[in-house]
């Protein structure tokens, strides 16, 4: 099968669009048939952090169909169309097919789009696990979304708009008309101001892009504030987990996320996209020998939705 394999050693390109071994799922596996993958910071983090899959294949969010399944399979069946994340079980996702075991994967609604359905796994449920788990949202909060735009920022602005609250979003110019369509009360434009720096109060905080101090977000928290840490760069990330604990005195909260992946709550964001309660936003679409293009491109942090992966054509 074609496959992108991670070269770490390579002199030009790490990322080789190539031929190698279509896997065999155990009795306890199944073996996926992708139709598209869509990429995620896990993925161009992990390459930078010398974090390297057992066979090489990054990729953590699929869609596609089932080819085969192991004996010991009781969920799903030959024919079933699914979606996944791949994050906690050895990646594999850029390659025309993978496998994964059961708690990986949920049923794919007929009436979603393949390309519309792997948007969803880890994009949608981390905007998801910082909101509901870390940020315990509730209904008429204030909250603030740091980086709007991209995978998770466009779900996170859904979600909390889904839960009923006062969003104000950040991002760049580009992005104000798009965080508002998403449903944003309030948009900020990084380039023109220093949200850190108002006298705005926020009940709950979701940091995704954006290098900004510990104590200016600290400062803009409401008496009983939640702060939210999802990405960043990562000199940011390391802070937030060394020492967002010490800036947790009081009522206020500094907390980082670190989202693992579950049925349940991709389950969950399915049906909320099945029913219209929030939607795709997918910006590019790259065919699966050009992966290399497309992670670069991601890894600018400039993206304003999802950056697809088409594998079978």
């Amino acid at each position: 099968m074609k496959a992108i394999v991670y070269y770490k050693k390579h002199s030009s390109d790490k990322l080789i669009y190539c031929d190698v071994e279509k896997p065999r799922p155990t009795d306890n596996e199944i073996l996926i048939k992708i139709v598209c993958a869509s990429l995620n910071a896990a993925d161009y983090r992990s390459m930078k952090m010398g974090i390297t899959p057992k066979k090489k294949i990054f990729g953590s969010a699929i869609a596609g169909r089932i080819e085969s399944v192991g004996k010991n399979i009781r969920q799903f069946k030959p024919g079933d169309e699914v979606l996944g994340d791949l994050s906690d079980v050895g990646f594999g996702g850029l390659a025309e097919y993978a496998v994964a075991p059961e708690k990986a994967l949920v049923l794919k609604p007929a009436k979603i789009l393949f390309e519309e359905a792997v948007t969803l796994p880890v994009a949608a449920t981390t905007a998801l696990k910082a909101l509901r788990d870390k940020g315990n949202i509730q209904k008429e909060q204030k909250v603030l979304i740091v980086g709007a735009a991209g995978g998770v920022g466009t779900f996170a602005v859904q979600l909390a708009k889904y839960y009923g609250t006062i969003i104000t979003a950040v991002c760049g110019p580009k992005n104000i008309a798009q965080a508002t369509a998403l449903g944003a009360d309030h948009v900020i434009d990084y380039t023109r101001e220093d949200f850190t720096k108002s006298n705005e109060r926020y009940d709950l905080i979701v940091a995704i892009n954006g290098n900004y101090p510990l104590l200016g977000y600290r400062k803009i928290l409401s008496s009983n504030g939640t702060y939210v840490m999802v990405g960043g760069g990562l000199l940011q990330i390391m802070k937030s987990i060394f020492f967002g604990w010490l800036l947790s005195f009081g009522k206020k909260k500094m907390r980082y996320l670190s989202a693992k992946s579950n049925q349940k709550d991709l389950d969950f964001v399915v049906k909320l996209l099945e029913n219209q309660k929030i939607k795709s936003v997918i910006e590019r679409r790259y065919s699966l020998d050009r992966t290399a293009e497309a992670m670069q491109y991601l890894s600018e942090g400039h993206a304003q939705g999802k950056v697809i992966i088409t594998v079978e054509g």
